[in-house]
């Protein structure tokens, strides 16, 4: 039986893979014919080169950090919606930190772990709500959002008399010798930003702590069968607190690799800096069907068409509406959701559960 499902889950895997290159194939020809001068489509394809595969992996950091954390939150039984706003406190406060230390690549650092605490705190607090005075998941998570999205503003006014940070140092590339020089695959995978490392050694880890350890066991069970779990010796609440925990590390992550590993400075205008990845992120565990190599995938395909729609208005020539180019990664992530169609959520997912112990 298990077998048989596992089966049909590969199976369902690789059509949704082969359904995003067709969809993506599919509507980057529509587009080109549509709006493209012949003449033009040339410069489009010579667009995607190293640089911009390099590009999109790192717009892909915050996207699928924010989505791997909502795998582990969501497997548990916890639906953490409030990603977005994790990943903004994550941002504001990498950049605060930084620019109060001051320095070189050490307040970076110190900046990024501070990002990371204070993402993680927010995520505790959204745990103790949920868990432990049961309050409504959706409803908590969307506070967390509009609280991160009101805080970060309103304290960089504070702090520096606008919504708007200074520009502080980001973290340097590392760069690997000799294995950087391959055409192609070294700029992309050995000269990249740190961030860009952590997330490649966090997929295959989070895959394998979901599937290959006790731990990963339990959260699986909790978010599917609490009772049982519980009937077998283990406290469901502390799974669920160590799941959500993750989903604040790993957000923290998200947010300092955009704010201190990309843009360098604190944007609180609008929707921040943020603009939206955190539910994205969510988009993209729900596409990847909470499988975190798929997953990853997911949130580099939004992420290299985000990529292309910047490069695509820099082409001279080109008279299309920037709006128009915008809004074309959307259309392929929506396409491609209605064509897979729904994913299973766990079957405790937001429910709270309630131990005949207490």
């Amino acid at each position: 039986m298990a077998v048989a499902r596992s089966r049909e889950v590969t199976t369902m895997n690789r059509k949704a893979i082969a359904l995003v290159v067709v969809a993506g194939v599919a509507l980057a020809g529509l587009v080109s014919v549509a709006f493209f001068p012949a003449g033009s489509i040339a410069a489009v394809v010579a667009v995607v080169d190293a640089n911009y595969l390099g590009a999109a992996l790192r717009l892909t950091v915050p996207i699928a950090f924010a989505a791997l954390g909502g795998i582990f939150a969501e497997k548990s039984g916890v639906i953490n919606i409030g990603l977005e706003g994790l990943l903004i406190i994550a941002a504001f406060v990498g950049i605060a930190t930084t620019y109060t230390v001051g320095g070189g690549q050490a307040a970076v650092w110190i900046g990024f772990a501070a990002a990371v605490l204070a993402s993680t705190l927010f995520a505790l607090l959204f745990a103790v709500v949920t868990i432990e005075f049961k309050a409504d998941q959706i409803i908590a998570g969307l506070a967390v959002w509009l609280i991160a999205l009101g805080l970060g503003p309103f304290t960089a006014r504070v702090i520096w008399g606008t919504v708007n940070s200074p520009s502080v140092p980001t973290l340097n590339d590392w760069t690997v010798p000799v294995l950087s020089e391959i055409p192609w695959v070294g700029p992309v995978l050995f000269d990249a930003n740190p961030t860009v490392y952590m997330l490649l050694v966090a997929v295959p880890l989070s895959w394998y702590a979901l599937n290959r350890t006790a731990f990963g066991y339990r959260v699986r069970a909790s978010g599917e069968n609490p009772r049982a779990l519980d009937t077998a010796g283990v406290n469901v609440s502390l799974v669920r607190y160590k799941s959500v925990l993750i989903s604040g590390v790993f957000s923290g992550i998200g947010g300092a690799g955009l704010a201190l590993g990309q843009v360098g400075q604190f944007i609180g205008s609008g929707q921040t800096m943020v603009g939206g990845r955190g539910w994205i992120g969510i988009t993209a565990y729900l596409f990847g069907n909470y499988n975190p190599i798929a997953t990853f995938g997911a949130s580099f395909l939004f992420a290299a068409l985000d990529a292309l729609q910047i490069r695509i208005q820099q082409i001279p020539g080109l008279d299309l509406p920037g709006s128009l180019v915008r809004i074309v990664p959307f259309v392929i992530v929506i396409v491609v959701l209605a064509l897979i169609g729904k994913t299973r959520l766990p079957s405790a997912a937001g429910e709270h559960y309630d131990s005949d112990e207490d």
